[in-house]
């Protein structure tokens, strides 16, 4: 199920991309991904909007097991360092263990925007600096507000997700 952004003040949006490729204890990644979306409010994290669920093949290294991948958009009273500690946080009671990058994992959590905020420090670089590039991020962010513009370059999600060129095989399912 799909919700629009449509009542979302777009200048405003905290957007998180969710993404898994190891079930852990739940049936499937998709199960693992919903159950993590209902512990948001947990972690002080109202989601306002999300997008269905995406697969593609795990990247960089396809021979991994397939990722599924979606986007909220969430309200909180936390800034932005707090924010990206919050879901640090909820990837570690999902099993998250920290190591190899790009490694299989049971839940990837990445602080997309926080609004139109720009920042450069060495625990957190906002907006991700590298999902403006990725179909599987891009493809469920244009689903849930396609006039989303990207903070620096000012591009719109839908755009950014036409020039994708990482993840071409994302599709929704």
């Amino acid at each position: 199920m799909n919700q629009s952004a449509e009542h979302t003040d777009l200048d405003d949006a905290v957007i998180v991309a969710l993404g898994s490729d190891l079930p852990g204890a739940y049936p499937s990644c998709v199960d693992l991904l919903e159950a993590a979306r209902e512990r948001f409010a947990d972690h002080g994290l109202a989601i306002l909007a999300r997008s269905g669920w995406w697969r593609s093949a795990a990247w960089p290294d396809p021979s991994k097991p397939p990722y599924v991948n979606g986007v909220v958009f969430v309200r909180t009273d936390l800034d932005a360092k707090g924010t990206h500690r919050a879901l640090q946080a909820l990837e570690t009671a999902f099993g998250r263990k920290r190591g190899e990058a790009n490694a299989p994992r049971t839940l990837d959590l990445d602080l997309i925007a926080f609004g139109r905020q720009v920042i450069e420090t060495p625990d957190l670089t906002l907006p991700h600096p590298r999902a403006h590039e990725r179909l599987f991020v891009m493809g469920p962010l244009s689903q849930v507000a396609p006039g989303w513009r990207h903070p620096i370059s000012g591009a719109a999600a839908d755009h950014l997700a036409a020039a994708a060129t990482v993840g071409r095989d994302a599709k929704p399912i």
